[in-house]
């Protein structure tokens, strides 16, 4: 698949950081029919990216009758804002080449796993409504998802945390209201789009509270939430294993979700 680069010269681009430009690598569907579309983030505490949680996942948004997107974020030792930045960007460049690719603009869900959760949180609760008097045409369309799917993620900073993604987002010299604007449950309000969740109870790395904390703080907005949490399984199980007997079904229920949705 062709990767698409986000921006001609990439923001607080760093080469000695050892990393490529960001990216999206689609996963179009035949035909001219207009669709709802997913960009998946990989999950790998901000420190690389789980191929299993990739393209396989883009796959299987096609099998459900979705175009999908896999975006290549940039990780530590970048730092906040740079992987917001690079989450946002995707969502404005599906958005401002959707008619192109057969994309409904007004249907573009986010999905990521455990620190790839982390960052679709922050996407679907820190976006903006896109600057009218940017000099790129893209800068000026909306970076607010129309849906959000974190899976299994470190959506708290606070409190049930994921430690080594926490630093490697933020490094070790944070603050408490550094923390607390990147803990989803503590910045989502009306404004922010539907959600979709699933988590295992026995995830032992980043505790099942994350999802059960954010779904409260959704349902509290009056913002349409479908949160599942499977018995079984480990953390990063993605699109579910033998370990996770139950836990596969989840992208099937986020297939019914969205197409509620008008995806």
């Amino acid at each position: 698949m062709e990767k698409l680069k986000l921006w001609e010269k990439t923001p607080l681009f760093d080469a000695a950081f050892g990393q490529e430009d960001p990216t999206l690598t689609p996963f179009l569907l035949p035909g001219e029919r207009a669709r709802g579309a997913v960009i998946v983030c990989p999950g790998g505490a901000y420190a690389m990216k789980a191929d299993h949680e990739g393209a396989p996942v883009a796959r299987r948004m096609n099998e459900l009758g979705f175009h999908a997107f896999v975006l290549d974020y940039r990780v530590a030792p970048y730092r906040h804002p740079v992987p917001l930045m690079d989450a946002q960007r995707a969502i404005r460049f599906v958005r401002y080449h959707a008619e192109k690719w057969h994309v409904k603009p007004n249907k573009i869900a986010i999905l990521g796993f455990s620190a790839g959760g982390s960052l679709v949180c922050t996407a679907a609760t820190l976006w903006d409504a896109g600057d009218p008097a940017a000099v790129d045409p893209i800068d000026r369309v909306s970076s607010r998802p129309d849906a959000f799917v974190p899976c299994y993620p470190v959506a708290s900073l606070t409190q049930f945390w994921h430690e080594g993604s926490a630093h490697n987002l933020l490094g070790e010299d944070t603050t408490p209201a550094q923390l607390r604007r990147l803990t989803a449950e503590f910045q989502v309000d009306a404004h922010t789009p539907p959600a979709f969740l699933w988590h295992t109870a026995e995830d032992g790395a980043v505790p099942v509270e994350n999802s059960l904390r954010l779904a409260k703080a959704l349902a509290a907005h009056n913002v349409p939430v479908s949160l599942h949490v499977f018995p079984y399984g480990p953390h990063g199980v993605g699109l579910g294993d033998e370990r996770s007997p139950l836990a596969e079904q989840w992208s099937g229920l986020l297939g019914d979700f969205l197409n509620t949705l008008g995806f």
